[in-house]
């Protein structure tokens, strides 16, 4: 006898996963991918879209008549500030733009000269200026700089919405690709912002349609309930939310470390806004308090600066652990020895300068100040609220050093890491469902693990 099972891809920059889950979301399968990336017409890199398009028909296509399972339900999860521009017949116009392609000084100047002052903007939509990171300046940028792609342009589809279209043929918006950073979103009148009905962009968004909504489509004669998407980190979050009731804050760790604080009430002050928060989107069209810092791309940038330094592997860090002896002597006259690439900070060395002869002294000091960072973007997302609990997920969830200086630096908190893989794929699944969760979900299908502070010596 088949199994029921709910399918779901979830997309990301580097791997695109397809997921298999039962009824009590238990993972039964998974397989994934890599795509070499392409360029756009600029010669920018960019997500391979027709790959990806291909590859999910084809596992689809291959898992729907797959003798053991019987799928009753699709949903997707998506890296979010990426849109998919189709026509009338539902062609792509465009290559899937890449949300670090860089905008043009004049095009953020006038649409500030026109709809500004920044500041306000960024408080009333919850998202700081950030080019294209910004889908709503997307839209602007394509408006002002390829109007034959824009004119042309139907609807333009966040990617989480464009693969349920591939996929049901209905066009849609949804809230949580709408409400981050996007700066489409007025917070406090919780509808499109004002620039843009003036500015006409509003035509190229489709009707919004509630997260958990579920589309029946025939598919290979089979009735299947196909959802409309959601955005990877307000899915990430969405099985914390359900199933843990205490106030506490998520620290969704990548290439992006996202600290998340679902229980942020009102809107963002100037404060704020100079600490790097902005808002995400919870489903009931909440927001939700983030902080975000480019941690994992910094550190991966440093990782290899470390490698080539001493003349080793690339992989070297993945076998230092954390030294309390180490930390002691680094940290007892401690000063920044490692510039920054690709994270402001005004603490950071003016140039980078290793004293160190051994490879696990310079590691340590390079987490240490990145713990910093990270503690720093912890407590802007955190603010005035009282957060008990701290939950880690990611890449760096079995970084031995980054979670023992985490630990002794966030004593008062307790904090967790959550063992897993498939947390955007899980919120998917569970979205679509009518399931609830009971506060021992994340026990029974994460590997949680508390950390307690090193005694200090």
């Amino acid at each position: 006898m088949k199994q029921k099972v709910t399918a779901v891809f979830d997309i990301g920059r580097t791997n695109k996963k397809f997921f298999l889950f039962d009824k009590d979301f238990k993972e039964l399968y998974r397989e994934y991918i890599r795509f070499d990336e392409i360029v756009d017409e600029d010669g920018y890199p960019c997500d391979d879209l027709p790959a990806l398009e291909a590859w999910a028909k084809d596992v689809f296509n291959r898992m729907s008549q797959a003798p053991e399972y019987d799928i009753e339900a699709l949903n997707f999860s998506c890296y979010g500030a990426t849109l998919v521009h189709i026509d009338e017949q539902g062609k792509v116009l465009a290559p899937l733009y890449n949300y670090m392609k860089p905008l043009e000084e004049e095009i953020s100047d006038s649409f500030y000269k026109k709809y500004g002052p920044e500041d306000e903007i960024s408080r009333i939509t919850g998202s700081l200026k950030l080019g294209m990171l910004n889908t709503g300046m997307h839209l602007y940028w394509l408006k002002h700089t390829k109007p034959e792609i824009y004119n042309k342009t139907k609807y333009s589809l966040h990617l989480p919405q464009y693969l349920s279209y591939l996929f049901t043929g209905v066009p849609v918006s949804e809230c949580t690709s709408i409400g981050c950073h996007t700066m489409l979103w007025d917070y406090e009148k919780k509808q499109y912002h004002d620039w843009v009905y003036q500015e006409g962009i509003y035509e190229k968004l489709p009707p919004i349609a509630a997260t958990q909504k579920a589309i029946p489509v025939t598919y290979n004669g089979k009735i299947i309930l196909m959802g409309v998407g959601i955005h990877d980190s307000s899915s990430a979050l969405l099985p914390y939310v359900r199933s843990v009731k205490e106030p506490f804050l998520l620290v969704s760790t990548g290439t992006w470390s996202i600290s998340i604080n679902p229980f942020n009430t009102g809107m963002l002050t100037l404060e704020d806004i100079k600490n790097d928060c902005l808002f995400n989107m919870r489903i009931d069209g909440s927001p939700v308090k983030v902080s975000r810092l480019f941690l994992g791309n910094e550190y991966k940038l440093h990782v290899k600066a470390l490698s080539k330094h001493f003349n080793i592997p690339d992989d070297f860090h993945k076998t230092v652990k954390f030294e309390q002896v180490i930390y002691s002597e680094i940290s007892s006259d401690f000063e920044y020895i490692f510039k920054r690439i690709s994270i402001s900070d005004k603490n950071m060395a003016v140039e980078t300068k290793i004293p160190y002869k051994k490879i696990e002294y310079a590691y340590h000091h390079l987490m240490l100040e990145l713990v910093l960072l990270q503690v720093e973007s912890i407590k802007a997302a955190a603010g005035n609220d009282n957060v008990q609990e701290l939950y880690v997920d990611g890449g760096f969830s079995d970084n031995d050093i980054y979670l023992k200086l985490l630990s002794h630096y966030l004593r008062d908190i307790k904090i967790m890491t959550a063992d897993s893989s498939m947390g955007s794929a899980l919120g998917a699944a569970i979205v679509i469902s009518e399931s609830k969760l009971n506060s021992n979900f994340l026990k029974k299908n994460y590997v949680l693990k508390k950390h307690v502070p090193f005694v200090l010596k």
